[in-house]
């Protein structure tokens, strides 16, 4: 795993000053490098029975549909208010300052498929608690939260209530 987290760009004070983003678009752009990943997030899977990978906007669909083309499973779309074409469900969540929304459709899972929820990075768990969220109203079965990275400085497990995670790069 170490070939692939030297694969990920550092960017500094992006999108503000003190700010070390963690660019996985060079990791995503070498076709073994991706291979490689999202192979070894679909083998933790592959004897799971997957019904659903829910793929959070944006570079969370990058993963989600890989991983789900991969297991052969579904994918569904969590998005930001107003992107979702049917009724949908929503859920608010905390950011750091302030508020932000996401949106799953009314009839995305039915009760209890098994889903991952998959995303780039996990953070501070915001975005994927609220994810969570939207997942249990709707009654799907949380088999895992997969990242391709984990920043784990920031504790975004901590949000997750005892939710399994996995985590393929962390830093």
């Amino acid at each position: 795993m170490d070939e692939l987290k030297k694969m990920i760009r550092d960017i500094p004070d992006f999108p503000k000053k003190g700010i070390i983003f963690k660019d996985i678009t060079t990791l995503l752009s070498n076709k073994k490098a991706f291979a490689r990943a999202i192979d070894t997030l679909a083998n933790r899977y592959i004897d799971r029975k997957i019904d659903l990978v829910v793929g959070i906007e944006s570079r969370g669909f990058v993963i989600g549909a890989a991983l789900a083309y991969r297991l052969g499973a579904g994918i569904i779309l969590v998005r930001k208010p107003g992107k979702l074409p049917y009724k949908t469900h929503k859920t608010v969540y905390e950011l750091e300052y302030g508020t932000d929304q996401l949106e799953i459709h009314q009839d995305a899972i039915q009760p209890g498929q098994n889903v991952v929820i998959a995303d780039d990075l996990i953070a501070t768990g915001g975005t994927i608690r609220a994810t969570i969220d939207l997942v249990e109203k709707l009654q799907g079965n949380i088999v895992e939260c997969a990242f391709l990275v984990e920043l784990q400085f920031l504790n975004g497990r901590k949000k997750l209530d005892g939710y399994p995670v996995f985590s393929l790069l962390k830093f």
